[in-house]
């Protein structure tokens, strides 16, 4: 089911095809990115919201869906994400967006920002902290949480355990990791599993945490740089994926207006658990920031 505002097309990017949702008409652009193991789906309440003043873009990252899958592990590096963004932005006839990223999309759209500044009017992650954040928040408990991650380093074993019983693992890590019950219904599990069955999908989704974790999380630290882009941060206090230490000081590295949220009664899948409150916290932010 696709909601009637919402269209599906496709962008050409030269050696690279994305598949993309898109609604509304604006003169802003929006771009929605979703997280692993999800899909432009992901921000489907938002979309239609956010498109009654803007043109919203919600893509399937390479690798994801019906986008393109390239073969490489080092085609997954964040420097290839954030140009692909880049392109698409110039792809639609823009010079600039508010880029908006949820788990790998918040470390998209951070890293966009380090790099892409003079394409952003505004930004926004959430529950992911930029990556100077992280490294210097990582505990322990931090790392046991993040056990996954490294996980998935091993080569074919991953794939082949979440490919059993009908991708039983990534169905329940959807279901049993929000605060609230039933937050993904049986057809919106249905529409993932759609998604997670498409050629090399899999692999091209695995490969984010191959070509960038421990290069990013553990290799050498720089200095941070600062962001000089109206920037928002939004986290769901009962994520048991990145705790709530690992997000402690999202703000020092923000040289602009910046606004953070906690949501107490939400996990990981915020823009789904706390739909209303997302949404609206959104739009106030882009709104404010408009010029």
């Amino acid at each position: 089911m696709t909601n009637d505002t919402i269209r599906l097309e496709y962008a050409a990017l030269g050696d690279l095809s994305l598949h993309y949702a898109t609604a509304g008409s604006g003169d802003k652009l929006v771009i929605l990115l979703h997280g692993f193991p999800e899909f432009w789906f992901s921000w489907r309440h938002q979309i239609e919201a956010l498109s009654e003043d803007y043109t919203v873009v919600a893509p399937d990252m390479r690798g994801f869906n019906l986008s393109d899958k390239p073969a490489n592990k080092s085609d997954y590096e964040i420097k290839y994400l954030v140009d692909d963004i880049a392109r698409l932005i110039r792809h639609l006839g823009r010079d600039r967006a508010a880029v908006i990223g949820h788990d790998w999309g918040a470390s998209v759209a951070w890293a966009f920002a380090m790099s892409r500044s003079e394409m952003l009017w505004a930004l926004g992650a959430l529950q992911v902290p930029p990556i100077p954040v992280w490294q210097k928040n990582q505990t322990l408990r931090q790392f046991f949480a993040s056990w996954y991650m490294f996980f998935f380093q091993l080569p074919r074993l991953p794939e082949l355990l979440i490919r059993r019983n009908d991708y039983r693992l990534l169905a329940k890590s959807l279901r049993e990791t929000t605060a609230q019950r039933d937050v993904f219904a049986d057809e919106d599990i249905t529409r993932y599993k759609e998604a997670w069955a498409q050629p090399f999908a899999l692999t091209a989704m695995l490969n984010y945490y191959r070509a960038n974790i421990f290069k990013r999380l553990f290799g050498r630290r720089s200095e941070p740089q600062k962001i000089k882009v109206p920037t928002v941060f939004i986290y769901g206090e009962k994520d048991t994926a990145v705790l709530p230490s690992t997000v402690v000081g999202v703000g020092d590295m923000i040289d602009a207006p910046f606004h953070e949220f906690r949501i107490p009664n939400s996990g990981h899948w915020v823009q789904q658990e706390a739909v209303e409150e997302v949404t609206k916290i959104l739009r106030e932010f882009l709104r404010e920031n408009e010029e």
